[in-house]
């Protein structure tokens, strides 16, 4: 079911309503072949870009292209692309198949090639044999499936999907997840996925826009948005992380009375934010090395979450104000000796080299 996909170029869009910006300005090129994810929280935009991709929103300006050709004023059908909706949107009182082939009977194809095609896409999401199934009889995994099975069933050379697996289960979405990047690599369909969970938009993505107030903040790769995040905003958003105010003056950068050293010290004075991964952060040795930062506090709280152990530590007040840090510590590594009691008083170590700061 291979299949040739098509470049998304998108410039200057722009939606408002009222004097409400649900998307100001936004340009993106996305490859053809890429999946591309619009991540970000409620509210933020990503669902209505998605819209005007898709032509159910029309923007009050800008340009869309699928390959070379203009696509703002087409309509939806006339698209020739594949959308998968948050809630499935299926048809109860068809069967299975009936659902799948429905794109196919819309654009006059023929009983026999809608049947070919149908037992193909089910196949490709591993529904064969479903197909004289009721939709209410299914799991809300094969339904998920059954609506992906419809999108692809033409052949588009885009593929938009809205959430598609946020009504799932925590272990059930994890195993799609993973089934869908498969599933995308196969069929090298353009596929432009909505989602607000960073951890699936990680597991995905080849790159990840992150869209907040309407405003593309950063496009880059699962890693670049992760390790290197542009502002205070994505460091919290994406991932787990502790952010420290500090004070940048004269090329010194400092947390309250305490000098640290940074990774890539910014060009201009001024207060910014360490940004601190809990997985990045150890409890330090008795020998004290320059490549590294130290934190001194107190343990508030151990956390058993499985495979890892949560500490939160209270930091000294010599940073003028209450602030925590978090560190994730992997179980195998935790002996009855070497972890520290509630209450105690701990020293943590942070390297040079993952110590950076967002404004």
């Amino acid at each position: 079911m291979k299949n040739t996909s098509l470049n998304i170029s998108i410039e200057n869009v722009t939606k408002k309503y009222d004097e409400f910006y649900a998307l100001k300005d936004i340009s993106l090129d996305i490859t053809s072949g890429e999946f591309m994810t619009l991540l970000g929280p409620s509210g933020s935009g990503k669902t209505t870009l998605l819209m005007v991709l898709a032509g159910f929103t029309n923007p009050d300006y800008g340009s869309v292209k699928f390959g070379d050709e203009e696509v703002i004023l087409k309509p939806p059908h006339l698209r020739g692309i594949g959308m998968v909706f948050q809630n499935y949107a299926l048809f109860p009182h068809m069967t299975v198949e009936q659902n799948v082939g429905y794109p196919q009977k819309l654009r006059g194809v023929s009983k026999a090639e809608i049947s070919r095609t149908v037992d193909e896409a089910l196949t490709t999401v591993k529904l064969e044999g479903l197909g004289h199934r009721r939709v209410d009889e299914l799991s809300g995994g094969q339904r998920q499936r059954v609506a992906l099975a419809r999108a692809i069933v033409f052949k588009p050379k885009i593929l938009l999907m809205d959430e598609p697996l946020s009504a799932l289960d925590k272990k059930l979405r994890e195993e799609m997840q993973i089934e869908l990047r498969q599933l995308h690599d196969k069929l090298n369909m353009t596929t432009v996925y909505v989602t607000h969970d960073q951890k699936e938009a990680l597991t995905m993505s080849d790159r990840i826009a992150v869209i907040n107030g309407g405003e593309l903040m950063q496009l880059g790769s699962p890693n670049e948005i992760y390790e290197h995040p542009q502002n205070g905003f994505i460091a919290d958003f994406i991932g787990e992380s502790s952010l420290l105010p500090v004070k940048v003056s004269k090329g010194n950068v400092s947390i309250g009375s305490a000098k640290i050293k940074v990774a890539k010290p910014p060009g201009k004075d001024g207060d910014y934010l360490l940004v601190v991964r809990p997985e990045k952060v150890f409890l330090a040795s008795a020998n004290k090395k320059n490549d590294e930062n130290y934190f001194h506090g107190e343990l508030l709280d151990s956390i058993f979450q499985g495979e890892s152990q949560l500490l939160v530590i209270k930091l000294a007040n010599k940073l003028n104000k209450e602030q925590t840090l978090r560190i994730r510590i992997p179980n195998q590594s935790v002996t009855d000796k070497a972890f520290p009691s509630i209450g105690e008083n701990v020293t943590l170590a942070l390297k040079v080299a993952d110590s950076y700061l967002v404004s």
